[in-house]
């Protein structure tokens, strides 16, 4: 009798978590590695691409004991518009300044879902750019330029 795979998704994501691991564990040997008292600069890299490899592990365990629905369709919308943004964020920064940055990524995710109008997409974004402001410029004191060069300030 053949056995069939419960859970064909995690397993997949197992397997792409035990990858990651495996290739930045394996760029991180060139490093010193150094121990725990005194760790070199490629300690860090080491571990956390062993919290990979356990993730993976315990992921695909549970995709092998456990039934699922199986992969679906790709969501490629989401994936042309929340990909991009933090991008888009970090290029645009700099010159932009926090506020235009942070309003133009919180814009791009916004249209991920397609029941998303560009009305309540601009409300989302100028509600997404007063709370990250006030969080992560009032709040935390991070030294971003509110508005930046590129718009003459």
């Amino acid at each position: 009798m053949k056995k069939t795979i419960a859970d064909p998704a995690n397993l997949l994501c197992g397997a792409i978590f035990i990858a990651f691991g495996l290739f930045f564990g394996a760029q991180s040997l060139d490093l010193e590695i150094g121990s725990a008292l005194r760790m070199g600069p490629g300690y860090l890299p080491l571990i956390l691409s062993a919290i990979l490899i356990i993730l993976g592990l315990v992921i695909g365990t549970l995709g092998l004991r456990f039934e699922g629905e199986g992969i679906g369709e790709v969501a490629w919308r989401g994936m042309l518009f929340i990909l991009p943004s933090p991008i888009v964020f970090g290029l645009t920064v700099r010159g932009l300044g926090f506020v235009p940055a942070i309003f133009l990524s919180a814009l791009i995710a916004s249209f991920a879902s397609a029941k998303m109008r560009a009305f309540h997409a601009l409300i989302v974004s100028a509600a997404v750019t007063v709370f990250s402001t006030y969080v992560f410029v009032k709040g935390l004191g991070l030294p971003f330029l509110l508005f930046g060069p590129w718009l003459g300030q």
